[in-house]
């Protein structure tokens, strides 16, 4: 069998190229994968049981402050927040939904009702329907760059 197959002359021939023998060399692939495989096991093993050697460190440990910062001296009795509406809180005590109320209906007032914003400049506030109007009867004001 000839060690070349025949070539016309016209063609470009190197007779040092040729083709591949083997194929991907399937063992080495084949123990990279078992070695990746072997390497996440450990690597998981080893950060939970860090994790769980932590977690058992900080359960066991005093509760000490998360700050260097002394407290204040002035703290608040308990409870520290408003309480909510309830059979033991009067009607008339300030709860975050009464709060919340009387700041909604400040806002309607001051945006439906005139009233003096600053009287010794003589700034007033209009409700905001008949400012609304003043806009489209007068139009945007123009302003030079």
């Amino acid at each position: 069998m000839p060690e070349h197959a025949p070539y016309r002359d016209d063609d470009i021939v190197n007779p040092e190229t040729r083709h591949e023998d083997s194929d991907v060399n399937v063992r080495a692939l084949l123990w990279a994968v078992v070695i990746f495989i072997i390497f996440a096991f450990v690597t998981h093993a080893v950060l939970y049981l860090q994790f769980h050697a932590y977690a058992k460190h900080f359960r066991n440990e005093s509760s000490q402050p998360l700050t260097m910062m002394a407290r204040p001296a002035s703290v608040p009795p308990t409870p520290r927040l408003q309480p909510f509406p309830n059979d033991k809180v009067p009607p008339n005590a300030n709860t975050p939904l009464t709060d919340m109320a009387d700041m909604r209906a400040a806002e309607d007032e001051a945006l439906n009702k005139a009233g003096w914003v600053d009287k010794q400049k003589g700034v007033v506030r209009i409700p905001i329907e008949t400012a609304k109007q003043l806009v489209v009867q007068r139009g945007l004001p123009v302003v030079k760059p």
